[in-house]
């Protein structure tokens, strides 16, 4: 579509989530409710988007990410007409004028384009629901034609019983909706400018108004509470663990998954319970989670194994591997393939190839470590000296004793070996064994000290 403007209302205040925070910046699958909405108008190709914020002050604009975004102040807030109005000045007067509400975060792409089809009529996104009790009433005439809105508490008994409600999101041709705003009065129970008059407008000018309805429900249900949002939420993320399943992938239970942001899994990828999944995550064929795991904006290689309650943020991680449990792989981490990080062991913005080792209670920090290098239990890359970070070099075949200190700058070389409680300082010779241990002596006759009795 041409010329396509999007305005989002975003000005209340949300006193049912019971928060200081603005409700359109509360989180829904990782990210404000609001950045979900200006996600979907970059899918739609909007042209402008206005954002007409109140509640929060600048907090709303300094908290989503504004490409292509405007920001205009609705102060007081005197209804959804009275809000559009705000966005007046900057939306021109050609082109269509697309309304969302920023509390109604998960309305999808394939939704708005179908109802963005005509561009010369007043387009309704409408819902059936069996229970449509707080939601205003699409009223239509004899032949079905929407003839007007009405808000519950300005409804009469019998338009309470109509189940077609108003979601709230609209499109207009611009110049039209200019006009209508222009005329909007505020003589209803409330006092305010509802949006919902220009159906009437629109009626009166003969102007033809079509209606759609979303694919999902889950779409247009909007957030007043926070358990409003954690029942969208957990409705959002079975959604996405159905796509999963349909795709080949094994969710062991759909309802224990967290998915905050992008995933996308090859076939045979197996997750276990409670896993969450940040920003963009790629998990190639015959992966296998194990449960708790969190994984941030990692690549997985095919066929690796990542064992429960495992964290990786920023890592690329090879074919074949072994992680955990309970390891830690930090951004900037690269691993080839067939390596094996165990139980709590930390990696940080190391480098570590094929084969290669580290199975329990070590710190791999600011390193390049070979290929079949094994590293003992307690080893520490020493990379920091309290103000700049050095970096530990460990050559293909090495093998480094437990409770090692590598104090970087430092090079272990091909093939050497580091005794077992070695602080290394100085690059160590290939394919020799290298000790730094102090002389072991007994003391004759030594006690150990025994608590004084107290009197």
């Amino acid at each position: 579509m041409t010329n396509l403007n999007i305005v989002i209302l975003a000005a209340g205040k949300g006193i049912r989530m019971y928060s200081a925070k603005p409700k359109v910046l509360h989180e829904l699958a990782g990210k404000a409710m609001l950045q979900h909405l200006l996600d979907t108008a970059k899918k739609i190709n909007a042209c402008k988007t206005i954002v007409v914020y109140g509640h929060g002050g600048e907090s709303v604009p300094n908290a989503v990410t504004k490409s292509n975004t405007k920001f205009v102040l609705q102060e007081p807030q005197l209804g959804t007409g009275h809000a559009v109005q705000q966005a007046l000045p900057l939306l021109g007067t050609d082109g269509t004028t697309l309304v969302l509400y920023g509390d109604v975060p998960l309305i999808q792409a394939d939704t708005l384009l179908r109802l963005l089809e005509v561009e010369n009529s007043l387009n309704l996104l409408t819902q059936y629901l069996d229970e449509p009790k707080g939601y205003g009433r699409i009223v239509r005439d004899l032949t079905s034609k929407i003839i007007s809105i009405v808000e519950e508490k300005d409804a009469t008994p019998q338009q309470r019983e109509i189940n077609e409600i108003n979601t709230g999101i609209l499109s207009a041709p611009t110049a039209m909706l200019r006009n209508w705003l222009s005329k909007l009065q505020n003589n209803n129970s409330q006092g305010e400018y509802y949006l919902t008059d220009i159906v009437a407008m629109a009626v009166a000018q003969k102007v033809e108004i079509r209606s759609t309805q979303p694919d999902h429900p889950w779409e247009v249900m909007g957030v007043n509470s926070k358990v409003q949002l954690a029942e969208l939420e957990r409705l959002w993320q079975r959604e996405q663990a159905n796509k999963l399943l349909s795709k080949g992938v094994t969710v062991i239970d759909p309802a224990r998954i967290d998915i905050r942001g992008n995933l996308e899994c090859e076939q045979d990828v197996e997750i276990d319970v409670g896993c969450i999944f940040e920003g963009a995550v790629k998990l190639a064929r015959g992966v296998k989670v194990g449960a708790y795991c969190v994984l941030k904006n990692s690549t997985i290689a095919a066929d690796t194994q990542i064992a429960p309650y495992s964290h990786i943020d920023g890592g690329e991680i090879g074919e074949a591997c072994h992680i955990g449990p309970y390891a830690r792989i930090r951004p900037g981490s690269k691993l080839h393939n067939e390596v094996h990080i165990g139980n709590f062991v930390e990696i940080k913005n190391s480098e570590i190839s094929n084969k290669s080792k580290a199975n329990h209670l070590s710190y791999i920090g600011d390193a390049t470590v070979g290929a079949r290098v094994n590293i003992g239990a307690g080893t520490i890359t020493c990379n920091y000296d309290g103000a700049n970070k050095f970096r530990t070099i460990i050559e293909d075949d090495a093998f480094i004793g437990s409770d090692t200190q590598l104090i970087a700058p430092v090079t272990v070389g091909r093939g050497a070996t580091i005794g077992a409680g070695s602080t290394i300082t100085k690059d160590t010779p290939a394919e020799e064994l290298t000790l730094s241990r102090s002389k072991q002596i007994s003391i004759t006759g030594w006690k150990r000290p025994v608590k004084k009795k107290i009197t």
